[in-house]
């Protein structure tokens, strides 16, 4: 996918717990990725298009009806933190990916035009939600038959589920970081035992050299 260019300019849209709102300009020729880490069994959406040339256009979201041109057009891959492939799409001014994670890591979105001169340089919007906030409410509200106080007691559930859920994994990841803290300062203190162990025998390998070379000599 080319050169990446991670000297980028993002501007910063809106950003809270779930939901990110991107736009990036990015030049032909380059990838620019955009990484989350999101733990299992988490449902992930992402909406992305390239803002149009000349346009008027501010908020994501918002529909143009000027066209792209063809060099402006998007290359989009999502990869898993294995290197699985999640999503991809080849030459597209917009799309969108949806997907459940099957593992734990960092997610990655990485865009690419390919490399035409002059070199243009496209504005590109991406918006990326996960957990609670990529569950559309409107058909869960239709398909169970709730609305108002349900409805939003439903996703007071959900949120503090996800905490709980992310509080969980924090834990965890928190006693793996000791784990290899303990670990390793096991090995670096049997790496310094051996070391001082390896040194006397050299130190000891020598003296008894130089005592034969000396004697051999007639030094002695």
């Amino acid at each position: 996918m080319g050169r990446f260019g991670f000297f980028v300019s993002v501007l910063l849209c809106l950003s809270f717990s779930g939901t990110q709102c991107l736009r990036f300009d990015l030049p032909s020729g380059q990838t620019k990725c955009i990484a989350e880490e999101i733990q299992h069994n988490v449902m992930v959406l992402g909406n992305y298009h390239v803002v149009a040339p000349g346009s008027d256009e501010h908020r994501l979201g918002t529909i143009t009806t000027q066209p792209v041109p063809d060099d402006h057009k998007l290359t989009v891959r999502v990869t898993s933190p294995y290197g699985n492939s999640v999503h991809y799409a080849e030459k597209v001014e917009s799309g969108q990916f949806a997907f459940t994670t099957t593992e734990v890591g960092d997610y990655l979105a990485c865009f690419w035009i390919p490399p035409v001169q002059p070199v243009v340089k496209a504005t590109v919007e991406i918006e990326w939600k996960t957990g609670v906030f990529a569950k559309d409410w409107t058909k869960i509200a239709k398909r169970d038959k709730i609305d108002g106080m349900e409805l939003e007691l439903r996703k007071l559930e959900e949120h503090v589920s996800s905490i709980h859920e992310e509080m969980l994994y924090l834990r965890q990841r928190e006693e793996e970081m000791q784990n290899l803290n303990i670990s390793t300062n096991s090995r670096i203190a049997w790496f310094s035992i051996m070391s001082f162990f390896v040194c006397l025998s050299v130190a000891a390998w020598q003296l008894w050299h130089l005592k034969s070379f000396f004697e051999r000599k007639k030094l002695l």
